[in-house]
């Protein structure tokens, strides 16, 4: 097994814990959580006000509102990566409407039962969820007007891949609204190899100018980000993986951890993918 696989076993494993019991394991196993006693679910964003909003679905693994920017609009076609349990499909369908079309996508089986469940709960018969790894996306070329996703493609392994394929299904002149984490310094070694926070996003992160020229070199353009907030991760976390100098730059202006929704559209002009 190469090491792709093992990361996505990983995050597989993680995820299918999370379906199973919610919310009640988000210490240990959230998006933004650790194998600690910490709470590091600061990165989750609270989507009560949200219209679509369903408690069933948010099991806090977001670090962004990606459909705030997604500029969605009636009779849409969007497409959700790594779609959880509907959380952000079931906002976006609100604004969509029953012409428009919600599409999810997740490589764990568990959470696109649970998906499914929460959707025959509600009677949305134009929200679907679909089982498939981001970079091999079971969608059609050309066929989406908007692509979300939240606080999933650093936990991707071949983030080149994962946006090329995001590239694919944009129709021309379609656009992204994808919230993540970036850093802005190069985390060390002991902290980024650390399986568990892998799986919980942070080790998984890219510095923000990698982040974006590769959103650029697959063919995106008008890429800007809409929303930045710096993370502060708990001390004991800190005194885990650093010493006090090292913290202390950690903690540094322009240092640190970054959740970001990011923007960027498909040109008119691109070619058929198909």
């Amino acid at each position: 097994m190469n090491t792709d696989d093992k990361l996505r076993d990983i995050v597989r494993e993680k995820y299918s814990e999370i379906a199973e019991q919610g919310k009640t394991i988000e210490k240990k196993c959230s998006c933004c959580g650790s194998d600690d006693d910490d709470d590091l679910t600061i990165f989750s964003m609270d989507y009560s006000s949200l219209e679509g909003y369903n408690p069933d679905a948010d099991l806090g693994l977001g670090c962004g509102l990606p459909t705030e920017y997604a500029k969605i609009k009636p009779g849409d076609t969007v497409v959700d990566l790594g779609s959880g349990a509907g959380n952000d499909c079931f906002v976006a369908r609100s604004i969509t409407g029953p012409a428009g079309q919600v599409i999810g996508v997740d490589m764990t089986d568990k959470m696109v039962r649970k998906a499914r469940e929460n959707a025959k709960k509600l009677g949305y018969t134009n929200v679907e969820f679909r089982l498939g790894e981001i970079e091999h996306l079971p969608v059609k070329c050309n066929s989406a007007d908007v692509v979300i996703s939240n606080c999933v493609l650093n936990l991707v392994p071949n983030k080149d891949e994962a946006l090329s394929e995001t590239f694919r299904i944009l129709k021309p002149g379609g656009h992204f609204s994808i919230s993540d984490i970036v850093t802005k310094q190069e985390l060390p070694d002991r902290l980024r190899d650390e399986a568990a926070l892998y799986a919980g996003c942070v080790s998984g992160a890219l510095m923000v100018d990698d982040y974006m020229d590769k959103i650029k070199n697959a063919g995106f353009e008008d890429v800007e980000i809409q929303k930045e907030l710096k993370m502060n991760l708990p001390e004991s976390l800190l005194n885990k993986y650093f010493n006090e100098e090292e913290i202390e730059d950690f903690k540094d202006k322009d240092a640190g951890i970054y959740s970001i929704t990011v923007y960027a559209k498909k040109p008119n002009t691109a070619k058929d993918c198909c």
